[in-house]
């Protein structure tokens, strides 16, 4: 099974520049379309209520009723981008939307300079607490310079997984001693931290260079730290589109990090987050 940990639909186009296909180059069917030519089974659905979206969290419920087999829902709850953000009343939201959208996971996009101090804030506490009660996985969107706080966060609560998109901010160029590479290889200490390997052009120096052979000393030292068990593939479509295609953000890492076993790169391709989802199912 193939399980792609990181995606995003939506019915209007959110970035800039505009694009000619603006109602449909972000739609679901173009994920599945993807999915169905290079047999992946299923999608992580990472809500982002951006630009013209405000309703992307019920956008991707309806697909998930349609495609219940296919569609994960992750709903954006209190993203950087909304009102919400760190505000008071978070673990209700937290708890409602998990009501509403039958949730496994969700996800969280820090700022840029949150220091991670609200994790251990009143708020934040019954925030991660509901988190660890309904049994959801913490999808966040994060830097390398926040990875010691969230050392802390994961190691309060041993029973949320903690998933760190695209590599948690790792960059093929940082100079040595490498202090933020460093930073996300420490939190290899910490069971329950785990990061998808996705964003291979946000990595890389270069973002057209397909396919991103500069990253391949990033890729194995969150291998060699991590672990298969604790790193997750994902695609980033569509927004991917502006670096590869769906096929390119598969096969950079199926057919090009060759210093991974094959069996190996099962787990990370799916068997590992197929894992999270059911346990977090059972929880």
């Amino acid at each position: 099974m193939i399980i792609d940990s990181h995606s995003h639909a939506w019915p209007r186009w959110p970035y800039q520049p505009p694009v000619p296909d603006d109602e449909s180059r972000g739609r679901i069917e173009q994920l599945l379309h993807e999915m169905d030519r290079h047999g992946v089974d299923q999608a992580v659905l990472v809500c982002a209520r951006i630009d013209r979206n405000p309703d992307n969290n019920d956008y991707i419920a309806e697909c998930a009723k349609r495609y219940p087999d296919r569609i994960i829902q992750f709903a954006d709850v209190d993203c950087s981008w909304t009102e919400a953000y760190h505000t008071p009343g978070a673990a209700d939201r937290l708890a409602e939307a998990a009501d509403k959208y039958a949730l496994k996971g969700y996800t969280h996009y820090l700022r840029g300079d949150d220091d991670g101090s609200w994790f251990f804030s009143d708020e934040g506490q019954r925030f991660f607490q509901t988190t660890a009660d309904r049994g959801l996985i913490a999808s966040i969107a994060m830097g390398a310079h926040q990875q010691a706080p969230l050392r802390k966060l994961a190691a309060q609560f041993p029973s949320v997984p903690f998933l760190c998109h695209h590599m948690s901010g790792a960059r093929a160029g940082e100079e040595p001693p490498y202090p933020k590479l460093k930073e996300i290889l420490a939190s290899a200490k910490v069971p329950n931290i785990n990061i998808k390997m996705s964003g291979f052009a946000y990595v890389s120096q270069v973002q057209w260079d397909y396919p991103y052979s500069d990253t391949g000393w990033i890729v194995r030292a969150l291998y060699e730290h991590f672990g298969p068990g604790r790193l997750c593939w994902g695609s980033d479509y569509p927004v991917v589109r502006s670096y590869m295609t769906y096929q390119h953000a598969l096969e950079v890492f199926r057919s090009h990090c060759t210093f991974i076993p094959d069996a190996d790169k099962a787990q990370i391709l799916g068997g590992t987050l197929h894992r999270l989802l059911t346990e977090g199912q059972s929880a």
